[in-house]
């Protein structure tokens, strides 16, 4: 790994939020899914949420353009099952919803543990989902529309999350993901070869040194070169 490689991986592990989070129930699009995904990883998001209208629909990591492997994207049954997750985070869970009781996605203190739903294409947030939510919001339009594309929806949502944490200095603090998490998003990044050798043999990945690069035993390497 090259100086410059662990410089920007490491900058961007020390800017992830890992207390801000998007749920996407049942988008189904592909260019959807891949621009919500890139413009998580944009702001500093590093786990995302789905459930999914059929199997078949997952997210392409070519449509994606890469940015999934930067991103988690945890796939869940059903509604239910997703929010508990994210309430086991202490997250407020907040919905996309044009009704009467919605505010201005403004005016929601995204500094706080969140998590953003963001409903189907056709047809919306569903009614489960709407129920387990703490706040309906709306993105107030002035034109014919009233709604505006779900991958569009979500850049404006989470990038005001990011101006709020930027502005409260949470994009300024010391990387506040799990140990283990940080090694895994480094050594895959900074050495995809050695990262497919250690899947294809089954082996974990090894430390690395203060500059990111690797420092394994002597058994490590041989296993690696397929020696005994």
């Amino acid at each position: 790994m090259t100086p410059e490689r662990f410089a920007r991986i490491t900058s961007m592990l020390n800017r992830r939020q890992p207390d801000l989070t998007v749920f996407m129930e049942q988008v189904h699009m592909q260019h959807n899914l891949a621009a919500i995904v890139r413009t998580a990883d944009a702001i500093g998001i590093n786990n995302v949420h789905a459930t999914w209208d059929i199997d078949s629909t997952r997210i392409s990591r070519n449509v994606a353009s890469g940015s999934q492997k930067w991103v988690n994207v945890h796939s869940h049954d059903n509604v239910q099952d997703a929010v508990a997750v994210m309430r086991e985070q202490g997250m407020q869970i907040i919905a996309t919803n044009l009704s009467d009781t919605a505010i201005d996605f403004r005016e929601v203190d995204y500094t706080k543990p969140t998590a953003i739903i963001m409903g189907q294409e056709k047809f919306g947030i569903s009614q489960e989902a709407l129920a387990l939510a703490d706040q309906d919001v709306i993105i107030p339009m002035v034109g014919m529309c009233q709604s505006l594309n779900v991958s569009v929806a979500s850049a404006l949502i989470m990038y005001e999350a990011q101006r709020q944490r930027e502005i409260a200095g949470l994009y300024d603090l010391d990387c506040r993901l799990p140990k283990e998490e940080q090694h895994r998003i480094l050594f895959e990044g900074g050495h995809p070869i050695y990262r497919q050798l250690c899947r294809e043999k089954n082996l974990p990945y090894p430390p690395l040194d203060d500059e990111g690069q690797i420092d394994a035993s002597e058994d490590w390497w041989n296993a690696i070169r397929g020696r005994k």
